[in-house]
């Protein structure tokens, strides 16, 4: 196993490097791979400007994709029971991993790998972050894969009775490790901005400058037009110039090794 990596992919030595292993309980036809920071909805904004929102392109590469093995077309008719949301599997795929098994009309799609993490780390299965999917939406879940012995499988809620389509390679789960009890270390309180007098002078400057610039964009100021965007926080520097050297553009999560299909 390689050393852990940087913001910038390179070695960073200042940790020991972390491993996920994916058990194979019942075959290999679900691929596992990094996040893919690239959305439909973002590449059909005008010019791509979504792509230009930092955080939402590295919240969308902040884990794993778990694809779709085969097609599959939910219909839901609006019962609680299981039988009540069918599932049409596209295709002969040697393994059925799309069912209807819990009801409410809830889309389950089994994962066949019993996952380990080192001491201390849980997986959040998750929908895709930034994934938008019209009918349907992700169900979260928090697993402890440093002791547990059972698999578990993404689950995707129907909105309203009707159809919903994946696609085969679709993304149908995202897996982020999360270290247990982090959260908990930590309290929260409110303040007043004006009591920590560097982030309140750094607050005015920016909502200062940033309202000027949209008003700059809405007169059609050349300038302010040119620019399209503010790119202070993407270069990762204030307004006064401050660059910050941690500062992170992309995710380089490593690809899945190991066994493949027989």
């Amino acid at each position: 196993m390689n050393a852990a990596t940087s913001p910038e992919g390179q070695a960073d030595r200042s940790f020991p490097s972390l491993e996920i292993v994916a058990y194979s309980a019942w075959g290999f036809d679900v691929p596992l791979v990094p996040a893919s920071f690239k959305r439909d909805w973002m590449d059909e904004t005008a010019g791509g400007f979504a792509y230009h929102c930092l955080p939402m392109t590295l919240a969308n590469q902040s884990g794993w994709f778990v694809l779709a093995p085969h097609g599959a077309v939910a219909e839901w008719n609006g019962g609680m029971a299981p039988t009540d949301l069918t599932v049409t599997v596209e295709g002969a795929p040697a393994l059925v991993h799309a069912v209807s098994a819990v009801g409410s009309g809830i889309l389950s799609w089994t994962i066949p790998y019993i996952f380990r993490t080192p001491p201390g780390w849980n997986l959040l299965c998750r929908g895709p972050s930034n994934y938008i999917k019209d009918g349907v939406q992700a169900l979260e879940g928090l697993v402890e894969t440093d002791w547990s012995y059972a698999s578990f499988s993404s689950n995707w809620k129907l909105t309203r009775p009707g159809r919903v389509e994946f696609a085969a390679g679709e993304p149908i789960a995202m897996l982020v490790p999360h270290h247990r009890g982090d959260l908990e270390i930590f309290s929260v309180r409110k303040a007043e901005l004006a009591g920590n007098r560097d982030l309140h002078a750094g607050y005015t400057e920016w909502i200062n400058s940033r309202q000027a610039f949209i008003a700059g964009q809405r007169a059609g100021d050349p300038e302010a037009m040119k620019k399209k965007f503010q790119k202070h926080y993407f270069s990762g520097q204030t307004l006064q110039g401050m660059h910050f050297d941690g500062h992170q553009k992309k995710r380089r999560l490593r690809s899945v090794e190991g066994e493949t299909p027989g």
